[in-house]
C-alpha cells in the first residue's frame, strides 16, 4: 500500500538518497527536477530543508503550498513526491498548475506516477479545489497518461518559458 506522508527524521537519509538518484539521473539522461519544491534547498542541512520546504503564505510571487511524499508502506521506501499549491496565481495559471509531482528515477513505470496524482486530489480536495491544473512537456508521455488516467481532460499546448511545449490538463474532482 502507499500513501502520502509529511517529511520527518525519520525519513532523513531516505531523503538524501531519492534526491542523489534524482540528480545523478538528471545529468545522464537530462530530465528534469520535478517537483522542484523538494530541489530547492540543500537536504543536508534537514533542520533548514524541512523548515523551508513548504511556503505557508503568499510571497514574492509563490503561493501556499503542501509537499508530501509517496511512501510505499511495504517497503517503507520513498517513491516520489508530490508539491500542492493551494490556489493560482497568474503564473501558476500560465505554467505550472496546482500539482507538481515526480517519482525518483528506479521507480518509474510502475504505475507510481498515476497513484500520486490520484492522492494528491485528494488532498486538493480536503483544501477545497474541485478544478485542478496540471501540467507537463508534451515529451514526457508517462506523465501525461497518468493525468488522463486520473481524468485529465487536454486544454491546450504551449511554448513555456524554457522554450519547451507544455500540457495543460485540468481534472474535474
Amino acid at each position: 500500500m502507499r500513501k502520502l506522508i509529511k517529511l520527518t527524521e525519520k525519513y532523513k537519509q531516505q531523503l538524501g538518497e531519492m534526491i542523489d538518484e534524482w540528480k545523478a539521473d538528471q545529468e545522464l539522461n537530462q530530465t528534469n527536477h520535478s517537483p522542484w519544491a523538494i530541489f530547492k534547498n540543500d537536504y543536508h542541512d534537514f533542520d533548514y530543508y524541512l523548515n523551508h520546504l513548504e511556503h505557508k503564505e503568499e510571497k514574492d510571487g509563490r503561493v501556499p503550498d503542501s509537499v508530501f511524499f509517496l511512501l510505499d508502506d511495504e517497503t517503507d521506501r520513498l517513491l516520489g513526491a508530490v508539491n500542492i499549491r493551494h490556489y493560482l496565481n497568474e503564473e501558476l495559471l500560465r505554467e505550472g498548475g496546482h500539482i507538481g509531482d515526480g517519482i525518483r528515477p528506479s521507480e518509474r513505470r510502475k504505475g507510481y506516477g498515476t497513484e500520486i496524482i490520484r492522492l494528491a486530489l485528494i488532498e486538493c480536495k480536503k483544501l477545497g479545489v474541485d478544478k485542478v491544473l496540471i501540467t507537463c512537456d508534451k515529451d514526457n508521455i508517462g506523465s501525461a497518461k497518468a493525468i488522463m488516467k486520473n481524468g485529465g481532460v487536454l486544454e491546450n499546448e504551449f511554448v513555456n518559458s524554457d522554450g519547451e511545449i507544455e500540457q495543460r490538463y485540468w481534472i474535474l474532482i
